[in-house]
């Protein structure tokens, strides 16, 4: 068991830490040693890369013309303002998502919006897209890539703003976009959070259609874009995104935002709130997704014949967990929730984890078992 094991459960049992400060504490941590040249930080940074770092090109993955060192990536949601934009490589992780970030700064939801369901090995959130603004971290973003040394892909994931109008969603994502676009290596179309009012609508057809055209016609420099989905959309609905993602040639899918729903769940009471996670808003993460996202990967690359690449979210606690999403169809995979209650060192056992799956299956590259279940 590692250190994070020994305290988790005084952390979330016995303390009972506000998970929003928590968070907060980490990611000024983070960004400490992300932005400090204190000799001190860089020895801890070192000491990271030591311990959770895990190179083998048998793990390699190459997208959109873009490497990256392992398919195992930060999911969007933990860096929303990019604040830890250096520090994810030395971790272990392949690549980084940050944001949600929207063109208005917002400060998200009323507090409390984060609550951890232990006995689901879940979270329940409703931050409300809570960031500094496009405006921001294209600033801090401009500072940064200046040292950087672009050790892995970063993903900009992009939400609609609170304020605008579902009717002017387009406009508010393409000005997020030209503040960004050329300090991403790829973007996200979040069309999927349940937390900002009217969001999920923007999944239909002919919504979604009009942002991703604007979208692509401001991309001149043609780099990937993607879109995020829910998992709580029918069958016939994620065929109409499959066709959209043909016809504004899309780079892929990610495969899934938090659920609405509440099946299953076997915590009773929220302690923060004395509630049931029936009777509070918000999207549902962490293992009770598992099983749905999964489905949903394996639904895209049947009807797509594997030819829209899918980055693979929910529910990833294990080597299993990452080996089944990569042979239901996902090219990548996040991490957020599992992280969270697992520790930073399960990286790299999912890495090595993945290592013993190819050795046991006999393949030279994550990309031969990208799709094997569903080719069965």
């Amino acid at each position: 068991m590692d250190f994070y094991q020994a305290i988790r459960p005084v952390l979330f049992n016995v303390i009972k830490a506000d998970p929003e400060w928590l968070h907060q504490q980490t990611i000024s941590t983070l960004s400490w040693l992300s932005h400090t040249s204190n000799p001190s930080a860089h020895w801890v940074n070192q000491r990271l890369q030591q311990s959770f770092c895990l190179q083998d090109p048998r793990l390699e993955q190459n997208l959109w013309g873009l490497r990256f060192p392992n398919p195992l990536g930060l999911a969007a949601g933990f860096d929303k303002d990019g604040v830890g934009l250096k520090i994810w490589s030395s971790l272990g992780f392949g690549f980084a998502e940050l944001g949600t970030v929207t063109f208005v700064p917002q400060p998200g939801n009323p507090r409390p919006r984060l609550f951890r369901l232990p006995l689901d090995q879940a979270a329940l959130n409703r931050m409300g897209f809570n960031n500094s603004g496009a405006a921001a971290m294209a600033t801090r973003l401009s500072t940064d890539y200046q040292d950087l040394g672009r050790t892995i892909p970063v993903g900009i994931n992009l939400g609609k703003s609170k304020v605008t109008p579902l009717e002017e969603a387009a406009k508010d994502y393409l000005d997020s976009f030209r503040l960004l676009k050329d300090l991403g290596d790829y973007f996200v179309v979040n069309v999927s959070s349940p937390n900002t009012p009217g969001l999920r609508s923007l999944q239909d057809a002919v919504m979604l259609g009009s942002i991703l055209d604007l979208l692509q016609q401001e991309n001149s420099s043609q780099k990937p874009m993607l879109v995020k989905i829910a998992p709580d959309l029918e069958w016939e609905a994620i065929d109409d995104i499959i066709t959209l993602a043909k016809t504004y040639q899309l780079a892929g899918i990610i495969a899934t935002n938090t659920t609405i729903r509440r099946e299953g769940l076997k915590t009773q009471v929220i302690d923060q709130t004395g509630k049931s996670p029936q009777e509070e808003p918000g999207g549902i993460s962490g293992a009770p997704l598992r099983q749905r996202s999964t489905e949903v990967i394996r639904f895209i690359w049947q009807q797509t014949q594997g030819k829209i690449p899918i980055i693979g979210v929910g529910g990833i606690f294990t080597p299993e967990d990452a080996w089944e999403k990569i042979t239901a169809g996902a090219s990548l995979i996040q991490v957020y929730t599992g992280w969270i209650y697992q520790g930073p060192m399960m990286v790299r056992r999912i890495l090595a984890g993945l290592l013993l799956q190819l050795e046991k299956n006999q393949f030279n590259s994550i990309t031969e078992a990208l799709g094997r279940d569903v080719k069965k």
